[in-house]
């Protein structure tokens, strides 16, 4: 409140206080995530963190940063900021004067976010962890019941000996986030019930929460945005910490807005209504954050510090610390996934190279560190390509396993689209964050007939392959997204993606029971082994890399031999190819330069490929 003139600085001061309070001993553990806390248990205009994916972004909205009140009976003029609200504050005798000449008029930006798609529940799980391990009872938080007023809220009883751990609504309750609630057993009962309403309410809801993805679960949130929002772009994920607000009064004035423009054009009423449905949904389903701090992320593997940009990564004790043990974690990944695919150690290699890679520059429009790789080989009708997905899973942060069947090609939607009416990009399977795993499983492809909507989303993947893009559908024209998007293929055969290397499979065992087998992989292995690999394909693609002018010349020399023996043997594209092979090999063993080694082991791994390739083809007597 500001009654005597507006000071300036006051902004930049808020964003630095909280910049500087969480720095303090871990203390962004300590603020309640909404991508693990139950909506209704934290309390209106409470400071909360969201980890996100921008998956729209609305128009500016304008907004009253300073507004004045005048108390109806004594006249009594007070000014108010407008910033971080969305309901203007005013008390019992007070109203807003619309015509002060000291209201000033300010922009904010929202976008529309929704939790990061994909996201593997070992992430999920670690971040609770992470959370819990810091909360004590002294920051509890006390469910606010929706019909209850905030001046009754600020009456609850905050003290932690009224807390009845055996009451079971308080059980529940306390272990969503880790966090331990506070509060009388009867109203804490009460919470409970109402919570399920709201999960039953949100799958029922007539409102769509426009996830890329299917079955994904947790909150989407309108985000205002009042400073530097130009940094941001559609797909980016963010670490947000702002004000929540889940105030019932805008589910109200929206319905009210609908009801006065029924009074208009009829058909000019129904786009206006649609857009006001999406712009404007029930507080209690997609919740406001105004953003004091916004973070774009790198990575969300919750076992690497936020930040791994080259000069950082160097100076970090953690990064150097895990690099100088890297080979033998290196050895044990690829004995770990060698055993996933079935004893087959070559393709365990590639699959190392393949989780590992990175788009790291674009030339023209050839983005460059793409490494697509199609098993080829994968039992037909068998449970073994679901299992490899779900060793994936446990492996990186994010992943979506696509199904291609025809069905499924011919329905499902791929590429977001601008729906105009309701004036909102409408989400598809294609809008991924970067280094998003993305597994498309050939083997379940039987005959059949591929629709327009089914060939257009074949075309969508192959352009996401070949040149790491997606081309969102805005009716009039098409609007290029470029992406960094890790593709694995498995097929019976050669798949009918374009890939940068296909891999047929040599398997050395075929289980009797795929499950049992693939469980017992996993139960066997350490957590804190697992961790270890985590932590190895997540770093590995912040790593610089870089070629001696003297290896240059020698791969070149190398090249010209090559030809001069068998001038089919080898092309430009091979060569290409080998380099890509030969980066990520030096990168897998944390060698940021080739060395000649390195160059000659991808030399050796390329032709052990492509012999089993030329094997496979003699033995079928066709292409693959």
């Amino acid at each position: 409140m500001a009654q005597n003139g507006v000071n300036p600085d006051w902004e930049k001061k808020v964003i630095e206080y909280f910049k500087e309070k969480l720095k303090e001993n871990n203390a962004p553990k300590w603020v309640p995530s909404l991508n693990e806390v139950p909506l209704h248990y934290l309390k209106p205009n409470s400071f909360v963190k969201f980890r996100c994916m921008v998956q729209d972004m609305f128009d500016p909205e304008f907004y009253m940063g300073v507004y004045e009140t005048v108390n109806r009976n004594t006249k009594a003029r007070v000014l108010h900021f407008g910033k971080y609200r969305d309901v203007a504050e005013c008390g019992p005798q007070q109203e807003v004067d619309l015509n002060s000449p000291r209201t000033t008029t300010l922009e904010r930006q929202t976008f529309y976010c929704v939790p990061v798609p994909g996201e593997s529940m070992w992430v999920k799980e670690a971040y609770v962890n992470a959370n819990q391990a810091r909360v004590s009872p002294s920051t509890s938080y006390t469910p606010s019941r929706h019909k209850r007023s905030y001046e009754d809220d600020e009456d609850m009883d905050l003290q932690p000996n009224k807390q009845k751990d055996q009451h079971m609504g308080a059980r529940q309750a306390g272990n969503v986030g880790g966090l331990q609630w506070c509060g009388e057993p009867k109203r804490l009962e009460t919470e409970a019930s109402s919570g399920q309403q709201l999960s039953s309410l949100n799958l029922s809801s007539p409102f769509d929460l426009n996830f890329p993805l299917p079955g994904e679960k947790g909150p989407a949130c309108l985000v205002k945005v009042y400073e530097d929002w130009d940094c941001f772009k559609v797909n980016d994920v963010l670490e947000l910490y702002g004000i929540l607000s889940v105030d019932p009064v805008l589910s109200i004035l929206n319905n009210d807005e609908r009801d006065a423009s029924s009074l208009l054009d009829p058909m000019e009423c129904t786009d206006m209504a649609e857009e006001q449905r999406v712009h404007s949904p029930p507080a209690s389903l997609v919740p406001r954050i105004h953003v004091v701090l916004a973070q774009k992320l790198q990575h969300i593997n919750p076992l690497l510090p936020a930040c791994l940009n080259k000069e950082e990564s160097k100076t970090c004790k953690f990064v150097s610390g895990f690099m100088s043990e890297l080979s033998p974690v290196r050895a044990e990944l690829l004995g770990f996934l060698t055993h996933a695919l079935l004893g087959d150690s070559l393709a365990a290699e590639y699959l190392i190279l393949h989780l590992i890679s990175t788009v790291y520059t674009r030339r023209d429009v050839l983005p460059l560190g793409k490494f697509t790789v199609n098993l080829s080989g994968c039992p037909r009708n068998s449970t073994f390509t679901e299992h490899l997905y779900r060793i994936i899973q446990h492996l990186v942060p994010a992943s979506f396993r696509l199904q291609m069947t025809i069905e499924n090609m011919n329905h499902l939607k791929f590429i977001p689209h601008k729906d105009y009416t309701a004036n909102r990009l409408v989400s598809g399977l294609l809008q991924l964050p970067s280094n998003t795993s993305l597994v498309i499983d050939e083997t379940l492809l039987e005959q059949g007939q591929l629709d327009t909507p089914g060939v257009h989303n074949v075309t969508a993947l192959s352009n996401l392959i070949t040149w790491q893009k997606v081309d969102y559908d805005f009716s009039y024209h098409q609007m290029e997204f470029p992406c960094n998007i890790n593709v694995f293929i498995t097929s019976e055969g050669r798949s009918l993606l374009p890939a940068d290397c296909q891999i047929h499979l040599q398997p050395q065992l075929m289980p009797p029971n795929m499950e049992e087998y693939m469980n017992s992989l996993l139960s066997a292995v350490l957590p804190s082994v697992l961790n270890k690999f985590r932590i190895y394909l997540t770093l590995l693609r912040f790593l610089d890399y870089s070629i001696s002018d003297e290896i240059t010349k020698a791969v070149e020399d190398d090249f010209v031999e090559m030809r001069k023996n068998d001038p089919q043997s080898i092309t430009a594209d091979d060569l290409h190819q080998l380099l890509i092979v030969a980066r990520f090999l030096s990168l897998s063993a944390g060698q940021t330069t080739l060395s000649r080694e390195r160059w000659l082991r991808a030399k050796q791994l390329e032709s052990l490929r492509r012999a089993r390739l030329q094997q496979q083809k003699c033995v079928n007597g066709n292409e693959l």
